[in-house]
């Protein structure tokens, strides 16, 4: 996935001031950055929630500028929200079926093989395949939906801070599931507020401050920048 300089906003006021990026096949790339920086933004610009009003937006060969979310997720882009993603009056298995609604193979037996693939990473929820969503835990929930958008099989999966309202012994839990979603060799696409999860689990890290790229580089070499870590990071 690519943008090339990107300028993206509301109501005509830009928040993103001609952001490039892009993520390689198999690569984690976490954009961390100061409250208001217009992570966001970046994030809902990527997923097709907003519409850039320059630059462009590669998902593989497409040019996905101009496509809407629902456009880009049948072309491979998975999405999880921060908040409401998944369906908490339906079980758990209700929510993964949904999610392999947009496989590009919907037969029983591939359903079955995907299901089991995608468990082998959340074996936390496998136990839980009957219990209502709505019934888990803020983790729990988390590690549903992404499981639902991983069910047919994306060729990035971003996701949206999703440590947010966590507590930290849940919060590192969750990036260990993360963790073993990015061994097995999913692209993603990760905003996140918490720069020491975030980072553990990259490849690569982007420093986002006032809709402006401040640093790209590799993940462990943002975590060791002394300027960086005080000026952007808390000193996480």
């Amino acid at each position: 996935m690519e943008l090339h300089d990107v300028v993206a906003g509301y109501g005509g006021q830009p928040i993103l001031h001609g952001v490039s990026l892009s993520v390689r096949p198999g690569e984690t790339l976490v954009v961390v950055g100061p409250n208001g920086s217009g992570k966001s933004t970046l994030m809902k610009t990527a997923v097709g929630l907003l519409m850039p009003f320059s630059g462009g937006i590669r998902l593989g060969d497409a040019d996905v500028s101009r496509l809407g979310a629902p456009a880009r997720a049948a072309l491979g882009l998975a999405y999880v929200p921060q908040e409401a993603n998944v369906f908490r009056n339906m079980t758990v298995l209700e929510n993964l079926v949904v999610g392999h609604e947009v496989a590009a193979e919907r037969s029983r037996a591939a359903f079955a093989a995907r299901l089991e693939a995608v468990l082998a990473l959340f074996p936390d929820i496998r136990a839980k395949l009957r219990q209502m969503a709505g019934h888990l835990s803020g983790g729990q929930r988390q590690m549903v939906a992404m499981a639902a958008a991983l069910m047919p099989q994306p060729s990035v999966l971003a996701l949206d801070e999703p440590s947010a309202g966590l507590s930290p012994r849940n919060a590192e839990g969750l990036f260990d599931v993360i963790g073993r979603i990015a061994a097995s060799g999913v692209t993603l696409l990760i905003v996140e507020q918490n720069t020491r999860l975030g980072l553990a689990v990259a490849d690569r890290g982007i420093v986002l401050v006032s809709g402006r790229i401040r640093l790209d580089a590799p993940a462990a070499a943002v975590l060791a920048d002394p300027d960086i870590r005080s000026l952007y990071l808390g000193g996480a």
